[in-house]
């Protein structure tokens, strides 16, 4: 496993199918639950992403994504959904990686008792709102560096990453940054489905 910054340093286009087969370990009382991952979306800086968060400038919400490489930034949205994503590029960049969906490989009874609705095992974390349920993850883990080995959410990197199996728009984007293809896929059942922008009254980028 690879467990360097430099892989993460880079613009989020670079990082993002770089993480594709890298393992995300969450720790709880309940025991770990560790996934592979499947399916990413990157998301540009301050000024270059009209479909990023941070666009506009830092925020208190979107504060981690300012910092160094390599930490978890935790963002709610909906009013009900918890999404992750990995920090890329140099500290003050802003750019992150949102994890879309996973296989969960360790830690499944626990996955599945946190995502009763789900189908089926393959349904465990596919979409980035049940990845996070399946892995426990909440604001509350929000900033941890998913580096250091202490940490209680963890990425490694695969040596060999899963193959690129598709790029497209980014998920659910709307405006100027819906025409990104910043999405990264792999040949697996666990990739949520492609669905394109629908109106909405509001406006909460990813």
């Amino acid at each position: 496993m690879l467990h360097g910054r430099g892989v993460l340093s880079g613009h989020p286009t670079v990082a993002a199918p770089r993480m594709l087969g890298a393992r995300l370990v969450s720790d709880s009382p309940e025991g770990p639950v560790a996934l592979r991952i499947t399916e990413v979306e990157a998301y540009g800086g301050q000024g270059e992403d009209p479909g990023s968060h941070a666009f506009r400038g830092q925020t208190p919400r979107n504060a981690t994504m300012f910092g160094p490489p390599g930490h978890l930034y935790v963002y709610f949205t909906y009013g009900m959904h918890w999404c992750a994503n990995v920090v890329t590029g140099p500290d003050d960049s802003a750019s992150a990686v949102l994890l879309r969906a996973g296989e969960v490989i360790e830690g499944i009874d626990i996955a599945r008792e946190r995502r009763v609705t789900a189908r089926s095992d393959r349904d465990l974390a596919r979409g980035p709102a049940r990845l996070s349920v399946a892995l426990g993850l909440t604001g509350d883990v929000d900033g941890l560096d998913l580096l250091d080995p202490a940490s209680p959410v963890r990425l490694e990197l695969a040596r060999q990453p899963l193959p690129v199996h598709a790029v497209t728009l980014r998920t659910g984007v709307s405006g100027p940054g819906g025409a990104t293809p910043w999405r990264y896929v792999a040949d697996h059942p666990t990739v949520s489905p492609y669905r394109a922008a629908t109106p909405r009254n509001r406006r909460d980028a990813r």
